[in-house]
């Protein structure tokens, strides 16, 4: 592998990660809200197994 191969991808990862933090602080981030937790119920259980 190249020299600096690891550090090179570090830098990269800071680089995104305080792009990040940054619009975060701003403001521009906003966390996607979570699916609500999905129902099995009985007759949807038997429609799988077919």
């Amino acid at each position: 592998m190249a020299d600096n191969y690891l550090e090179r991808h570090y830098e990269e990862y800071e680089a995104k990660k305080a792009a990040w933090e940054k619009a975060k602080k701003l403001g521009k981030y906003k966390p996607k809200k979570a699916a609500p937790p999905h129902q099995n119920n009985q007759k949807s259980i038997i429609e799988n197994q077919k």
